[in-house]
């Protein structure tokens, strides 16, 4: 299977989540699972590549062309796929990848999450999209997301299309 990471290139996180990021990684690489992600070289992003690849995982990165020109890949990325922009690589990950797994993030983070739960919603795939609610990180967006819900913004029920998993056994109950 083919596990797509959406997470945050920041290093100023809880150090908690690195530590949830890595035993994610070496779980992907022991089943057997490939990571494709966003390529770049800090934050969880690179955690997980790292991780993925020390235990003997394959890491697939798709990288657009301003990370590039940036020096900002991972030297943890075994296969590259080079974009034009955001909607490409967003496009790319939503064809390579088989499930979906947001670790904590932001701007970018959701705009993937929520590109692949609407391409869901109206038919062009049935793949998965898991919230890694790290120490109650999405509890937030939970809560807005079933606020959205009560109030009919949203005619589907959301969890079809968004899970919820507190921890890495909750995750490998899903998949």
């Amino acid at each position: 299977m083919k596990a797509c990471v959406f997470c945050s290139a920041n290093q100023q996180l809880d150090p908690d989540f690195f530590t949830l990021t890595k035993e994610l990684g070496q779980w992907l690489a022991k089943e057997g699972h490939t990571l494709v992600y966003g390529g770049v070289n800090c934050g969880l992003m690179e955690c997980v590549a790292k991780a993925v690849h020390e235990a003997g995982g394959r890491t697939i990165g798709v990288i657009p062309q301003i990370v590039e020109k940036s020096g900002r890949i991972s030297d943890h990325v075994e296969v590259e796929l080079l974009c034009d922009n955001l909607s490409d690589r967003k496009q790319l990950m939503q064809d390579q990848g088989d499930v979906f797994i947001a670790l904590p993030g932001g701007i970018g983070t959701l705009d993937e999450v929520f590109t692949i739960a609407a391409s869901a919603t109206i038919g062009y795939h049935q793949k998965r999209v898991i919230l890694y609610n790290m120490k109650g990180y999405w509890d937030s967006l939970v809560a807005m997301l079933d606020g959205l819900q009560a109030h009919g913004g949203i005619r589907q029920q959301w969890r079809d299309y968004i899970e919820v998993a507190n921890s890495l056994e909750d995750i490998k109950a899903l998949l």
